[in-house]
């Protein structure tokens, strides 16, 4: 059930995140939010909060932080194009993941594994360096 008024149709925030697939489970919605990783209008809430629509949610995904502004209130888990009409993402929020994304791939490039595994005798020269530099 859609419901493009609040006062028509109350839905929690940690149902709300649920329904537009951020999380799998409630539970690890409701865990994301009492950890605050999820902000409802740039505070810190709880997993009780009833959703508005033009709400702002920012939510922290592993590496990446998202800033969604809520268009639609539902309650229900569909598809995945039904529930991206749920919300829409800043425009700063879409740069701001893909900068960070760059600079991982660019720092990652950057540290390139060792040609081969240290033999004997580079085991040994490494500890003999970690022992006259006190590590």
């Amino acid at each position: 059930m859609t419901a493009t008024s609040a006062d028509d149709h109350k839905v929690r925030l940690d149902k709300w995140l649920w329904a537009a697939r951020f999380y799998k489970t409630r539970t690890l919605a409701k865990e994301a939010i009492e950890g605050g990783k999820v902000h409802y209008n740039h505070q810190r809430t709880k997993p009780g909060k009833l959703v508005e629509p033009g709400a702002t949610v920012t939510l922290r995904l592993g590496w990446q932080e998202k800033v969604v502004v809520i268009d639609d209130v539902s309650d229900r888990r569909r598809g995945a194009p039904e529930a991206q009409k749920l919300y829409h993402e800043t425009e700063d929020s879409v740069k701001r993941r893909e900068e960070l994304a760059w600079q991982r791939k660019t720092l990652q490039a950057a540290q390139l594994p060792p040609a081969r595994r240290p033999n004997k005798k580079d085991r040994r020269d490494i500890r003999r360096f970690r022992e006259q530099q006190g590590l």
